[in-house]
């Protein structure tokens, strides 16, 4: 009997651990989101292997999400995928396979808050100004301005106006988009999920809906990226506020997800970065702050200049393939971004056979016995202005490659360049860095395979 008992519960045990520990596959396809909040106590999505695939229809960011008072965020990414075998202190390595858009027309513009709809951050706590109920659900009514509307109470119910907008058709090229007129985006509006290609476990209310056209006939230049792609913070949080300059409202907030300073330095991965150069081809390499990592991603963008200065761009739906692998016993600060070639700034671009050799005999006419052999990386930094998320950045490097912040300000004002990813902070300091220095921070090698 005793027996018996003993393999039952050997049983039990087993397919507990079954439940617990599911077989790590090769290809993972994500089209799950999250609520707005990135906790890392929620279960992931995967495993997915060391080496493995992620495919993932991603839904629009910004204006949709906060649009939609039950997402708590102000964007609408997918749930977090664990990666076997990155524990914390270890660095995951993702490459962006492809980037295709699938929506064929989007909106956006320059926002401003309406006071009495939120308390706090129009972002995370959104309150309906009829019934007062905190996160309320919402009914899309119509088109226009006032289509968003309480499921309670029938109030309009958005924290944001839209002061300044474009409604754009994109082509089916993925090469250029045009904004259109009253009519067309009228006809948008009509049909909004349609041409937003919203993910069928998407919540958000459409943007295309409020039919915004304060912009006709401007031509934009295609260049899709990912503005949230990174792991998972340590701490729960709203997914945009993922980064010192968004990240910073949540000091001494009046809501459940206040964080202290010391808190938010220590928990954030910086996973919206909002840096254009996040696109095709580029490979991010990201800390590890939670078991499994937790890579999440969204908030795909048709197109985007240095700074997104309006505050938005052209949220788009589409879908990303990423290949991630594990490097042990990296510990980040933040993200690291090895961006395409012709993406790095002049400064920093591979040199040449030839110049490389014309530096060699400059340097034996002056007694140099070596020339560094050197690869361009660029250090994410953010905070709350870009000064500090430029001080952040160097900072970072500085530990990261054991220099003094001097050093790395030297080799990136003539080896590289600070570049704004995001207004009001997030940077990148990029430079190039020998050799030699890369081995012993434990990078070289996806360093080398970007760029050699």
């Amino acid at each position: 009997m005793i027996n018996e008992l003993q393999m039952l519960e050997n049983e039990e045990t087993e397919s507990e651990d079954l439940v617990q520990h599911p077989q790590a596959v090769e290809t993972l396809f994500v089209n799950e989101f999250i609520d707005g909040i990135l906790d890392p106590q929620q279960k992931m999505l995967g495993p997915v292997k060391d080496g493995g695939t992620i495919i993932a229809n991603t839904t629009p960011g910004c204006w949709g999400p906060m649009l939609t008072p039950t997402i708590r965020g102000g964007h609408e990414v997918t749930k977090p995928v664990f990666v076997e075998g990155a524990e914390v202190g270890d660095a995951i390595v993702i490459k962006i396979k492809s980037i295709q858009v699938t929506s064929i027309a989007t909106a956006s513009g320059h926002d401003e808050v309406i006071p009495d709809r939120f308390i706090g951050d129009p972002f995370v706590s959104v309150k309906c100004p009829g019934c007062g109920k905190l996160h309320p659900s919402t009914v899309v009514k119509g088109i226009g301005r006032q289509a968003i509307r309480c499921s309670t109470c029938d109030t309009e119910t958005s924290p944001f106006n839209m002061t300044n907008g474009y409604t754009m058709a994109l082509d089916h090229k993925g090469n250029i988009g045009v904004t259109v007129g009253r009519e067309g985006a009228r006809r948008i509006a009509l049909d909004a999920k349609n041409y937003m290609r919203t993910p069928e476990n998407s919540v958000q209310n459409p943007v295309v809906a409020l039919a915004p056209s304060d912009l006709i006939g401007v031509m934009a230049r295609m260049r899709p990226f990912l503005g949230q792609l990174g792991t998972t913070p340590s701490k729960a949080m709203p997914d945009s506020h993922n980064a010192g300059d968004f990240g910073s409202f949540l000091i001494g907030a009046p809501h459940e997800y206040a964080f202290t300073q010391t808190e938010l330095d220590t928990h954030r991965t910086d996973g919206h970065m909002d840096i254009n150069r996040v696109r095709e081809g580029a490979t991010i390499i990201c800390p590890v702050k939670v078991p499994g990592g937790g890579v999440y991603i969204g908030d795909m963008h048709a197109m985007q200049g240095d700074g997104e200065i309006a505050g938005h761009t052209t949220d788009v739906a589409g879908i990303v393939q990423l290949q991630v692998s594990v490097l042990k016993k990296v510990a980040l600060d933040g993200p690291i971004l090895l961006p395409n070639t012709e993406d790095l700034p002049y400064t920093a671009k591979p040199f040449t056979k030839e110049e490389k050799r014309r530096a060699r005999e400059l340097a034996e006419e002056f007694g140099v016995k070596q020339v560094e052999e050197v690869f361009p990386v660029s250090i994410v930094g953010s905070g709350t202005s870009l000064n500090e998320a430029t001080t952040n950045a160097i900072s970072r490097a500085a530990r990261l490659f054991e220099m003094s912040e001097p050093e790395v300000m030297n080799r990136a004002t003539i080896t590289g360049s600070i570049e704004i990813g995001r207004h009001p902070g997030v940077v990148t300091a990029t430079f190039q860095v020998p050799k030699a220095v890369l081995k012993k921070a434990r990078i070289y090698k996806p360093v080398k395979k970007q760029y050699d």
